[in-house]
């Protein structure tokens, strides 16, 4: 209101000195005189003045005609003016508008509309590091992948999209399977970015796919190093690597360097069994009892587990039944009331023909924990003590279709493995074997190759058409049968209800 009145007054102000003015140089009077060569204009003060006015107006337009016809000039001949830049402005206006529109149309899963709307605002702004990222997004969406492609290869000529093509491209081999060329993209996407957590996850996954230990090191390291992972899950991960890198060398024949990577392992990593089984059998080819047994006790007290059991066995192959459980003794003190733990306990009594001891260590799990471990060695027990084929034959028949116990099982996908690998077989998923009881029992006809494995090993003893019969088993006479040859096995492998076969305490 004040500033308005304030303007108001100086206006007025101003046309009153402009009235004064001119009647100021009314009243003085005079004349001017304007001379042009032989003509002469006489003019009065007033005329004058209202002349010049016209004439330095005049001037002004002459000027800016002028100023416009150079801009012209300069507008055809290519050169930033004015003009120009207004042009520019409306030309960027609308392909800002029409790039725009092809987001929401590839949002709105519209691909052609967003094509369309992306080659009009590349035509409009030629800022191909936005408009060709929108296209090969629209051309994907639209199912045309080779197209897709040649726009992801049109940004890798640019380092500001470089890293973006890159990985358009990579994600269009993973859809394709072709793991070979994905794995050196992911490489040269991790080249240009290494700290960019999606890149790391990809390349880790195709190099423990492909078994390239020592990449996956690598990656994994750089995933600790941007703090992209914790410290202790990257432990494990990195045992877990050092083991798969010392199979792959001892399998080849580098025995030194495999002994080193499956030291360092267990040493990353003392409760992974594997590690620990390893270890210790490169301990026993270097004659280091010692360091062997130490690192099967620390394993086995972080997680009883009969690899370990069998790996401990190892340790004295031709020891007598009743030395082995005297050597046993320390570790069985570890986690008594582990399942294991009493498994290992029976199945060493068993041998050394200490049925009633046997039978102790194992309580109640045929009640509570019913697997085919437990059953057979039930089996067992009854036929050392001179129980009747009837009873042998009752527990053999529960083995056939009991669970098979804890197994390596993916946490992923649940398939079951029958021995520890780094990467699941079935998805491919990095360390996710795990040692539990499969929530349902899937192959029963393989239940007789893990029963007693300190007793009869792998069961050689088994002839392969009993295998065959087990696989074909399905009623309850097939089971009868199968358990009656059981029985038979189980007499070549105990021999005297009261008497075990030599050869057999010597097996682990």
């Amino acid at each position: 209101m004040i500033w308005s009145l304030f303007k108001i007054t100086v206006f007025v102000g101003f046309v009153a000195v402009m009235a004064f003015g001119a009647a100021y140089v009314i009243d003085v009077g005079g004349e001017v005189r304007v001379s042009l060569g032989a003509q002469e204009f006489s003019l009065t003060p007033l005329a004058g003045m209202i002349s010049i006015v016209i004439l330095l107006m005049v001037g002004w337009i002459a000027f800016r005609l002028a100023g416009l016809l150079v801009a012209m000039l300069r507008f055809f001949n290519g050169d930033e003016t004015a003009l120009s830049r207004y042009f520019d402005r409306n030309r960027e206006r609308k392909g800002f508008e029409a790039l725009a529109d092809g987001l929401m149309a590839l949002a709105s899963g519209e691909g052609r509309v967003a094509m369309a709307k992306a080659a009009k605002a590349e035509k409009l702004l030629a800022r191909p590091e936005l408009t060709l990222l929108l296209s090969a997004q629209a051309a994907e969406q639209s199912g045309e992948t080779r197209r897709a492609q040649d726009y992801y290869k049109r940004l890798l000529s640019d380092d500001r999209t470089r890293f973006v093509g890159v990985q358009g491209i990579l994600k269009q081999k993973l859809a394709e399977g072709d793991t070979t060329t994905a794995l050196k993209l992911a490489e040269k996407a991790f080249a240009l970015r290494p700290r960019h957590e999606g890149t790391q996850d990809v390349l880790f996954s195709l190099q423990s796919k492909s078994s390239d230990w020592k990449g996956a090191r690598e990656t994994l390291a750089a995933k600790l190093k941007a703090r992209a992972l914790p410290k202790d899950v990257h432990t494990r991960r990195d045992a877990v690597l050092a083991l798969a890198d010392a199979r792959e060398k001892i399998e080849a024949g580098n025995i030194d360097a495999g002994a080193q990577a499956a030291y360092e392992a267990n040493h990353l990593s003392p409760d992974l069994v594997p590690a620990a089984v390893l270890a210790a059998e490169m301990h026993m080819l270097n004659n280091a009892p010692k360091p062997a047994i130490k690192l099967l006790k620390k394993a086995w007290t972080a997680s009883p587990h009969p690899d370990l059991a069998a790996a401990f066995a190892d340790l004295e192959p031709d020891e007598t039944a009743a030395e082995r459980r005297k050597r046993f003794a320390p570790l069985l003190k570890i986690k008594p009331e582990h399942t294991e733990t009493r498994l290992l306990a029976a199945e060493l009594a068993i041998v050394d023909e200490e049925f009633p001891a046997a039978r102790k260590a194992l309580g109640d799990l045929a009640e509570t924990a019913p697997d085919v471990r437990v059953l057979t060695m039930m089996a067992a027990i009854e036929r050392g003590e001179g129980s009747p084929d009837q009873v042998v034959r009752g527990w053999l028949t529960k083995a056939l279709s009991a669970s098979r116990g804890a197994q390596w099982i993916c946490s992923n996908c649940k398939h079951i493995h029958p021995v520890w690998q780094p990467v699941c077989e079935n998805c491919e998923s990095f360390d996710t074997l795990s040692w539990e009881t499969a929530p349902q029992d899937t192959s029963p006809a393989n239940a007789p190759a893990n029963m007693l494995p300190l007793i009869v090993g792998a069961l050689e003893d088994l002839s392969s058409s009993d295998k065959e019969e087990t696989e074909k088993a399905s009623s309850a006479e097939d089971l009868e049968e199968m358990a009656d040859a059981m029985s038979e096995d189980m007499d070549g492998i105990l021999g005297d209800p009261h008497t075990v076969p030599a050869e057999t305490q010597t097996k682990h």
